[in-house]
């Protein structure tokens, strides 16, 4: 069994001001996007064949993601995760410090922010999904390692030699489901889509690749991690609400993957 390193989730405290790690890690994950972006921009303009992307298009891009990240994802939360807490006390919308983000909320948000882009730049949608789905896994593992340092989103109980005993969690050692995540939704997907659009791919393949991997990886995690108390197992004692939010996610990877591919599928 592994120790869980108590960490405090305040990371500075200037007074009344206090910058929480949770809200850290997402400062992070956005200029870890802004790097990539910039990085993925200049490749672009290196290539004989593909979109070409100006520096300056990735930091609005950046700007309207983050957008939609931080509203969709609390929205989502809210309303997938949270809405009877809500309709008793609304203010707990804003209260994102406490973590409380939802990926597939927040997925929804960026899609959203990404068309109003697209429409703006007068670029075809797709063209800028497939941008900025290699920006995404490194923001996502932050937000995992923020999980962790709150002690949230815990496992189920586990006699695996890393288990951990987590505050408030009780006292039999947990898996510790986030930094599960943190590897596969976060680093391993990183790898994925950063290797597969080094190339260039038939538009909406590289964010095909996205939905199919992070749908996986999240269903597969959710096997070990214990769901919301408020909400439970929704069948069979198995079947958790991050299975069902994830397999439409899954559904839509591999229709784009067959669309992206059906041109090159009919020769």
């Amino acid at each position: 069994m592994l120790s869980y390193p108590e960490i405090d989730p305040v990371a500075i405290a200037l007074g009344p001001v206090k910058i929480h790690w949770y809200g850290a890690m997402y400062l992070f994950g956005f200029a870890a996007a802004w790097w990539l972006g910039r990085l993925r921009a200049k490749q672009s303009q290196q290539r004989s064949a593909g979109t070409v992307w100006q520096l300056q298009e990735v930091e609005d891009l950046i700007f309207y993601g983050a957008l939609g990240v931080v509203l969709g994802g609390r929205v989502g939360y809210i309303f997938f995760y949270n809405f009877s807490e809500f309709i008793d006390n609304p203010m707990i919308l804003l209260k994102i410090w406490q973590g409380g983000m939802s990926f597939h909320g927040g997925l929804l948000g960026v899609l959203v922010a990404l068309w109003l882009f697209a429409r703006q730049r007068q670029r075809r949608y797709f063209v800028v999904v497939d941008f900025v789905a290699p920006l995404v896994p490194l923001g996502l593992a932050a937000g995992r390692l923020g999980n962790f340092i709150n002690a949230e989103l815990w496992g189920r109980t586990t006699t695996l030699p890393w288990g951990m005993i987590f505050p408030g969690a009780g006292p039999l050692p947990r898996h510790p489901s986030m930094l599960y995540e943190f590897i596969l939704e976060g680093v391993v997907l990183f790898l994925l889509l950063w290797r597969f659009s080094a190339k260039v791919r038939p538009v909406m393949a590289v964010s095909a690749l996205f939905a199919i991997g992070y749908a996986i990886f999240r269903i597969l995690v959710e096997f070990v991690r214990e769901p919301d108390a408020h909400i439970g197992y929704l069948a069979g004692g198995w079947l958790t609400q991050g299975m069902v939010l994830s397999l439409p996610l899954l559904a839509v990877g591999i229709v784009l993957l067959f669309f992206a591919y059906r041109p090159f599928i009919k020769r």
